[in-house]
């Protein structure tokens, strides 16, 4: 009987002490794997390299196709060394840059309007069903309507102006980012949200705290959704609504091209508006979305 009652302390003890050497390993393990810096040689391999191999090969391609005229008009298929040189000659002249701040500023700034319009308006409809039941199906209908679909009416309200840009760039953005918003919210664990509730989070804290950053990847993909929604409105825009006062963006600069009927001029257009939209996805969201999984333990390294 007293070997029995020793060996419950005994066993007792044995177990506190696999558990506090289990949990000393799982320390080391997470140290071992916390953040630590990526050699310079390992991110020119992972990230700089694919992105310009793909580039490479791709004008690889294209001054074949007109090396072994393949496509021999060149009213159809520039070749590369003419785009260079419309590169060169919109540098030279100093107006590059202007196309593109011109166009980047307006899209930048129309994604704020529409992040401070479509944040507040996500987490009402999230969270109000009334709300939900009477503006949720009309902003679905909003985000599946073209953008370009806005421009007339915009213009004839508001003018050729900046005003009209930042319109349509609203219309298009914000049923995107409040969308996003409110899927993101429904993904949200119940759990949390009692737990934050017993924990006497209620009203504005329970959303700043708990709600929000809980709905953070949904919210997230919205924004992003949102910002393409942003530069696509403004590209439809630009190349509609022309006007002295409004200069020439990237998507005037397009329609531009059509009617000097300048292939060369209309590539570089395209590939302003490609490199733009590249830029901007790897700049801000592909950090913000490193940044969220790691937060949550799923990225370790970025």
């Amino acid at each position: 009987m007293a070997s029995t009652e020793t060996t419950g302390p005994v066993k007792a003890a044995g177990d506190g002490q696999d558990l506090a050497g289990l949990e000393a390993g799982l320390d080391a393990l997470e140290t071992k794997a916390g953040p630590t810096r990526t050699p310079v040689r390992q991110v020119l391999v992972q990230k700089v390299v694919p992105p310009l191999t793909a580039v490479v090969l791709v004008v690889l391609v294209w001054q074949a196709l007109v090396s072994f005229k393949i496509v021999d008009d060149p009213t159809k298929l520039p070749s590369p060394s003419a785009v260079w040189d419309e590169v060169t000659d919109a540098w030279l002249q100093g107006t590059l840059l202007d196309y593109i701040w011109t166009s980047v500023s307006r899209g930048l700034l129309g994604f704020l309007l529409a992040l401070a319009i479509g944040t507040p308006l996500g987490l009402i409809v999230a969270r109000v069903r009334f709300i939900r039941a009477a503006i949720g199906p009309i902003l679905s209908g909003l985000q599946s309507l073209p953008s370009v679909a806005w421009v007339p009416p915009a213009v004839l309200w508001l003018g050729l102006n900046n005003s009209m840009m930042y319109a349509v760039i609203l219309l298009g953005a914000v049923p995107s980012i409040a969308n996003g918003l409110v899927s993101g919210v429904d993904q949200v664990p119940p759990l949390f949200l009692r737990a934050g509730r017993t924990l006497g989070a209620t009203g504005l804290r329970h959303t700043w705290h708990i709600v929000l950053p809980a709905a953070l990847p949904g919210y997230l993909a919205g924004l992003k959704q949102g910002w393409a929604f942003s530069w696509r409105s403004l590209m439809a825009a630009e190349i509609i609504a022309s006007s002295p006062e409004l200069g020439v963006g990237l998507g005037q600069l397009l329609e531009n091209g059509r009617n000097a009927s300048s292939m060369p001029m209309i590539f570089l257009a395209i590939l302003l508006i490609l490199i733009v939209g590249i830029a901007i996805d790897l700049l801000i969201f592909s950090p913000l979305e490193r940044r969220v999984l790691r937060s949550r333990g799923l990225l370790v390294r970025s």
